[in-house]
This record gives structure tokens, sequence and C-alpha cells, in this order.
């Protein structure tokens, strides 16, 4: 039996932090960050650093809240929900993975988890792409290109996982490697392609080789991503509900036709399924629950099976308007496209599900 019910202090996280994004981070604002060709509007990123959201799960000797996946998951979704830019959620993933090390964290991994934690310093996540580490004495030497990394540029820091033969979780300044920025469907976040060419990776920059770690990051990130859908698709479904309830079809709201609540219904059910699916990985991460892995596949393989419907959805019940430039709606019809792909789409998720309950049988028939 998991408990799902959010605690007095969950709640308050997620009531301020959505009062932060209704007040500070309005359609308007989003529009003004493209139109600029930013990553993140400075302001709101020291709003939201100001909030903890940046040190939520940095260890408390770093300087940090020393929460868990589940609060990162609630900012996250509140993200989605308002279609916020900037990485705000890579930067405190990377806070809390700087801090792996325990006692033998080297002295600029603890002054980076510090400093991101604080958001004094931003951290974009790399795992996307074809890289190799090889060992160089004591420390390492990255080559290769990383796909689909959320505001590189306007980061100091690239928390970059390999889950390879030899995995490793690293910490690279990003003035070592060369970031181009790429046109995606997405046009609330800015993504790049990051390329290093034989960049060296001192051994205090190395944050784990222990195996499972990589992973444990990707993970935490998968769920992330997951939780942003679900934001998104909450605002999907409280836009659509807004309009069909004003829209007037043959006399009557659009909302009072039993098809087109038949629809909003739909939407619904998805997304509490979605929430569940989310929060359960979260939980399970944070506990270091067995299924954890297979809990953020479940979590992913749903949020990118089935946010598109909900999206689509949306879309249909909003009719022409929808398809405008003006309206908000395509932002975050965007933004639920990329979602439902990067950090793995759905079909890479179903296997990972597949070989996990694989691996169970058969260690089930060698007990």
């Amino acid at each position: 039996m998991v408990d799902f019910e959010l605690s007095e202090e969950q709640a308050a996280l997620r009531e301020a932090s959505r009062d932060l994004l209704t007040s500070y981070c309005p359609p308007h604002l989003v529009r003004s960050v493209l139109d600029a060709g930013l990553d993140v509007d400075e302001k709101l990123w020291n709003r939201g650093a100001r909030m903890g959201w940046t040190g939520l799960a940095t260890p408390e000797a770093q300087g940090g809240a020393a929460q868990g996946l589940a609060e990162l998951c609630l900012v996250a979704e509140e993200l989605g929900r308002a279609a916020a830019p900037g990485p705000f959620v890579e930067t405190a993933l990377a806070s809390m993975s700087a801090a792996w090390g325990g006692p033998d964290l080297s002295d600029l991994a603890v002054r980076a988890a510090t400093d991101l934690g604080e958001g004094r310093l931003k951290a974009g996540f790399v795992h996307h792409g074809c890289l190799t580490a090889r060992r160089e004495g004591r420390g390492l030497v990255l080559t290769g290109r990383a796909t689909a990394v959320h505001a590189a540029a306007c980061t100091d820091w690239l928390l970059v996982t390999l889950t390879g033969d030899e995995p490793y979780v690293l910490l690279v300044p990003t003035a070592a490697a060369r970031t181009e920025r790429r046109t995606t469907l997405d046009l609330t976040r800015s993504w790049y392609d990051v390329v290093f060419d034989d960049v060296t990776v001192p051994a205090g920059q190395v944050l784990s080789d222990r195996p499972g770690d990589a992973t444990r990051a990707v993970d935490a990130m998968t769920v992330l991503t997951a939780a942003d859908a679900l934001g998104v698709g909450q605002r999907l479904l409280e836009m659509t509900v807004a309009h069909v309830t004003v829209r007037e079809q043959f006399g009557r709201p659009l909302g009072s036709f039993q098809v087109v609540k038949h629809k909003a219904a739909d939407m619904l059910i998805t997304l509490r399924g979605l929430r569940a699916a989310t929060y359960y990985a979260a939980l399970a991460f944070d506990a270091g629950h067995d299924d954890a892995p297979m809990a953020a596949a479940v979590a992913k393989a749903f949020a990118s099976d089935r946010l598109p419907d909900v999206a689509g959805e949306a879309l249909q019940c909003h009719g022409g308007i929808g398809f405008t430039w003006e309206h908000d709606l395509h932002l975050y019809l965007r933004r639920a496209t990329v979602d439902s792909l990067v950090h793995g789409t759905a079909a890479h998720h179903h296997q990972r599900v597949l070989a996990h309950l694989e691996r169970t049988a058969v260690t089930r028939q060698a007990a």
C-alpha cells in the first residue's frame, strides 16, 4: 500500500511554487524568452532559487534541504504546468548527484553541490548521444556528441552520465565543451547538442564510478520528465475545461455536449494514472526499492504513450482557435510532444520494463 497523500510541507511547496509561477511566469514571459533567444529568464531563475527549488535534494552538509525526488517532482510538475523555461530540475539533480561521493567528496564537488543548490550556478543534464570516456592517469578523457541537452548554453556545469560497461557520473564545466543550439518543436525550452572533443575530466570531477549510480541519475531525470509531462497535461485539461465552459455552439456551451464531457473525462483519467505512476516512481527512488528503475520506466512509458492523447483531445475541443499562434495552447502541445520523446520514448521504456521482468523471472527460477 502506497500513501500518495502529500504531507503539509509538500502541499505547501506545491502551493508556493504554483503561486510563484502564476505571478512571475505567465505565457507572455515564456514568449518573451523565446523571442529573445534566451535559455532562461534570470529574474525567474533568482526567484526559483530563493524559493529553494535548486537545493531541495541537496544534502544539509552542502546547505540544502535534504529532500527527495518526490519533492523535486512537485516542482517539476508546476514548471510543466507553467511551461516555464530554465534548467531548474537539472541543476537540482546535479547538486544532489555532486554529493554522492559521501565523505570522499573532492573540494570541487563540495563547492559545486553548494553553488548549484543555492542557485548561484546552473547545470545541464547530459545522457543522450554517443559518448565515450577513457582512463588517463587518475582522470578521464571524454569524447563524443550528446543530444537533447536542455538550456546548455546558460549553464556552468554539465552532469554527464555514461551507463555502458564502464558507468560514470561526471561533472564537466560547460566551457570545456561546445554547444550547438537546435531548432525543435518545443518553443518553451531551448535544446542543444553538446560536443566533447577529448575533454579532460580530472579525478575530482568524477562523482561516481560505482555500478548503478549513473543509471540512478538517469532514472531520476526520467521521472522528473514524466512529472513535467504531468504538469503540461494538467494545464491542457484546465485550458480545455475553461474553453468548453464559455464557448457556445447551437446556443449551448460546448461542455454541455456528452461527447465533450467524455473527452474531458478521458483526459482526467489519463492524468490520474500518470500522477500515480510518476509519484510511485519517485517514492520508490527515494526509498531505494529494487523496482525503482522499472517504476521510472513505467512512468515515462505511460507519459510518452498517453500525453499525446491528452494533447490531441485538448486540440479537438479547442477547434480552430487551437491552431493559432496567438493562443497559448500550442505552447503546451509542443512541450507535450517533446516531453514524450526526450529521456526515452515509450518503446525504449517498454523494453526496459520487459528486460526487468525477464531478469526477475530468471532470478526466481534460479532460487
